[in-house]
């Protein structure tokens, strides 16, 4: 491309949508196909007896598989610990990955009395993550680098350029036309990972646009996908992308990508929580069987609200004095449902069987 030099600021940025054909025949087809791979986890979710059980534990795994492509690393159970703990936990990437989970449900709650994608939106989303008063990049100098400290692109600079590119990008996606919505999202976030318009955390809000877009378009109901799953498993491709839409306009070759990150991650949920689903019943059932006068329907969902919980939780949720529920817990650790773990002053109760499904690749 004439316009572009990797180590100059990308000014000329093409604005949208895209001078090229887009729906092609194997962006179609494949449209199709993740277009149904996400009504079935759809319809799983609605028909769920309890939809919001699983949303803590879904947005963080997508919490900590996004945070992990900024090398971000955390394991399940620190992170999962350090929820249901009152102690404090210093891990600082434990903390960032909470945050983006923070993030997430605040966006969820902005595009519920705003429903559309929006500049302050995203600038709303990048301070929830970064727990400061970013605003759009106004220092110059910005630049993304390879692993040998080579320039690989830059991206526009100037706050006034980078806010009319913005302002593009919000006409865009929502306004109306005759475009597939999974071929609009893709385009969406090639656009904004090229504006660039945050000194940090860009990544991260594109990532949860991708969530809110799909909630709003009503192609799933809640956004319980962890789409950075397959980003994460697809790394370099991911970049290598992105760089070809930039240095050769290849559209096909990035939407087709994005597509089959829909497809998968849509596929792979529905069969973790089949698992998770069938898991629940069958440990609701031999409690029941073994422990007849601990079991009650609100005690099992308790236990896979979140892997890790404590007394606390059962006193709230009214099934007991601090007592009665203290002995629940140690019967159910007695017959191998939990395993206990001091935290603190506190004990926690690993619903172990659960975290070895989210364990699970």
């Amino acid at each position: 491309m004439k316009d572009f030099n990797k180590s100059t600021p990308y000014n000329n940025l093409p604005l949208l949508p895209p001078k090229a054909i887009l729906e092609t025949t194997r962006v179609l087809r494949k449209t199709i196909e993740a277009s149904r791979a996400l009504a079935q986890l759809n319809g799983m979710l609605t028909n769920l007896p309890n939809p919001t059980l699983f949303l803590d534990t879904i947005h963080l795994q997508e919490a900590k598989a996004s945070s992990e492509i900024e090398n971000i690393i955390t394991t399940n159970d620190d992170l999962y610990k350090s929820l249901v703990a009152d102690k404090k936990f210093e891990n600082p990437a434990t903390k960032e990955v909470i945050s983006y989970k923070e993030a997430l449900w605040n966006g969820l709650q902005l595009i519920e009395n705003r429903p559309f994608i929006s500049t302050n939106l995203c600038i709303e989303i990048v301070q929830s993550i970064k727990k400061n008063t970013a605003g759009i990049r106004t220092t110059p100098g910005t630049s993304l680098k390879n692993t040998k400290g080579e320039i690989i692109y830059t991206p526009p600079t100037g706050e006034a350029i980078i806010r009319e590119k913005l302002a593009n990008l919000e006409t865009f996606v929502n306004g109306e036309d005759d475009m597939d919505p999974l071929i609009k999202m893709a385009i969406m976030h090639y656009q904004f990972e090229a504006i660039h318009p945050f000194s940090d955390g860009n990544g991260r809000t594109g990532r949860i646009l991708l969530l809110l877009y799909l909630k709003l378009e009503k192609l799933l109901d809640s956004p319980a996908i962890y789409l950075s799953d397959y980003i994460i498993r697809n790394k370099a491709d991911y970049y290598i992308k992105l760089r070809k839409v930039t240095e050769n306009k290849d559209w096909e070759g990035w939407i087709l990508y994005m597509l089959e990150m829909v497809e998968y991650t849509a596929n792979k949920g529905l069969e973790r929580l089949k698992d998770i689903t069938r898991l629940m019943q069958e440990m609701a059932a031999e409690i029941k069987e073994k422990l007849p006068k601990v079991y009650s329907k609100e005690l099992v969902e308790i236990l896979f609200r979140l892997p890790y919980t404590k007394r606390k939780f059962l006193v709230d949720a009214k099934l007991g004095t601090p007592k009665t529920v203290g002995i629940y817990l140690m019967e159910l650790e007695n017959t191998g449902f939990l395993i206990s773990e001091k935290v603190g002053k506190e004990k926690l109760y690993l619903n172990h069987r659960l975290m070895a499904i989210l364990e699970a690749s």
